[in-house]
């Protein structure tokens, strides 16, 4: 018996195959390109998504072969708009998560409609879906008019893979739509937006199943059986479900191209007033809460671009600081989410001298990234959330630097794992097993054995502890410059 992870990612689309030991068997990728029509836009074309799912399985099936496949779970990029019509055509290029052009209506949404934050658990952000949707309505409302159906990426995925339009609760918490308490969509939200219930998918959980394979996909890989395809997750939840992050008070630190601070939570608990985003987990009866970095590895990959050397050769080059950098560095390259909420707030560079070079660059801006997550780590102690120590995931925790940096930051060790990297399609895979087998996620989703723990260095954390209130002093002193 396999189980097939499929993570439909913003650079590109994943496919992992697993055995019945959550083994892994053969995995393979496609790359995926970005439209930016317009400064500050950030589209895909549905149809480029589904391409790459084809490819990656053809790839799978015919290296290791299908016929024993059982389940399939879906991770994905979350927000996206895919708008459909009553005949299941795509009427647009998807608006990602990453696109901002909807800033005007998250303010109108919130003026309209005071109780959203109430309901939604989250404030308005020009990356969640209903704000897209309010774009449309308003700059293409011939497109509007003809809007059947509204999807997220993984479940246009799932469309193509089961012919029904269904999402999981994870993924739909970060629509707007979603009444995060109770786990079903809110008809005051939607009307906000001008939509109702019937155009949104049916909702199940993440280890629920959302349908069966077509017979026609089934025969082109070779699967002999009924294969479930699970309810699946939103990016973050899925690799929470990878990395064992499913339990109340675990934690994990990603350290990718953004930043995200997880926690998972017994019971729903948003921080609005610090733009934490609290959402469904993946499993039923459990909650989390984000902190989100728009730039975290990415802040290090600009500096590479700037200075023209490696961001890996200039991580290697800060080695292993003892005390904080004179220079301060803000990572809102992109604008900031947690806890500032600012799509329009910049980074800057502070106390730069003659004598400082690239080294003395690279460790402020990593820095200034562990600072961030302590930003974020403040929201979350404000609704109550708390966290003995974090799994450190993504590319930037390869640097055993930076992860002694964040560690000292946060005042709180940090674990290391075989195969982190994999985390959201093998979290997707787990969904899979349980939807298929009917078995428990709480012990399909086990937590990875520690390879190792970096424990914060009592001298770096006091000398971060006053970094830490300078950087935070600098958002406010520099905002509008």
């Amino acid at each position: 018996m396999s189980y097939l992870g499929i993570d439909i990612g913003t650079s590109s689309v994943k496919s992992a195959l697993f055995d019945d030991r959550q083994r892994l068997i053969g995995q393979a990728s496609v790359p995926l390109d970005i439209s930016r029509p317009q400064a500050g836009w950030s589209e895909q074309d549905p149809e480029a998504w589904w391409a790459a799912v084809e490819a990656t399985l053809d790839r799978l099936a015919a290296e290791h072969g299908l016929g024993g496949l059982r389940g399939v779970g879906l991770s994905g990029q979350m927000h996206g708009a895919v708008l459909l019509d009553a005949d299941d055509r795509v009427l647009r290029p998807a608006i990602l998560w990453n696109d901002g052009r909807s800033g005007a209506e998250c303010a109108e949404i919130e003026a309209a409609f005071p109780r959203a934050r109430e309901i939604a658990g989250n404030i308005a952000m020009a990356g969640f879906t209903a704000p897209k949707l309010a774009w449309v309505a308003r700059h293409e409302p011939r497109i509007f008019e003809h809007v059947s159906t509204v999807l997220l990426p993984k479940d246009y995925v799932r469309f193509r893979l089961t012919g029904h339009h269904v999402s999981d609760m994870s993924d739909a918490s970060g629509t707007l739509w979603l009444d995060v308490a109770a786990r079903d969509w809110s008809d005051d939200l939607l009307e906000a937006t001008g939509l109702n219930r019937a155009q949104m998918p049916r909702l199940v959980e993440g280890s629920e199943s959302s349908g069966e394979l077509l017979p026609e996909l089934a025969r082109r890989w070779g699967v002999t059986g009924p294969a479930v395809v699970a309810g699946g997750a939103g990016d973050n939840a899925a690799a929470a479900c990878g990395v064992g992050v499913v339990t109340p008070g675990s934690a994990f630190v990603s350290i990718g191209t953004s930043g995200v601070l997880f926690v998972s939570n017994a019971r729903f608990s948003p921080n609005t007033a610090g733009a934490v985003h609290a959402f469904c987990h993946a499993i039923p009866d459990t909650w989390h809460q984000m902190g989100v970095i728009l730039s975290a590895a990415d802040s290090l990959e600009w500096l590479s671009r700037i200075t023209g050397r490696p961001a890996r050769d200039l991580a290697a080059a800060v080695g292993a600081p003892d005390r904080a950098s004179p220079v301060a560095f803000l990572p809102y390259l992109s604008g900031e989410r947690t806890p500032h909420n600012d799509p329009a707030a910049r980074g800057a560079f502070v106390g730069l001298a003659q004598a400082h070079d690239a080294t003395d660059l690279a460790q402020a801006v990593m820095e200034g990234v562990a600072f961030a997550f302590a930003d974020c780590q403040a929201a979350l102690a404000a609704a109550g959330t708390d966290f003995d120590s974090a799994l450190a995931v993504g590319g930037g925790s390869r640097s055993d630097a930076w992860l002694r940096i964040i560690a000292a930051a946060l005042d709180r060790p940090l674990r290391l794992a075989a195969d982190s990297d994999i985390g959201a399609a093998l979290g997707a895979a787990r969904l899979a097993l349980c939807a298929a087998e009917g078995a428990d996620p709480h012990e399909v989703c086990a937590a990875p054995e520690t390879l190792r723990v970096i424990a914060p260095d009592p001298g770096l954390a006091a000398s971060y502890r006053e970094a830490l209130a300078r950087h935070r002093a600098l958002y406010p002193a520099l905002k509008g410059a």
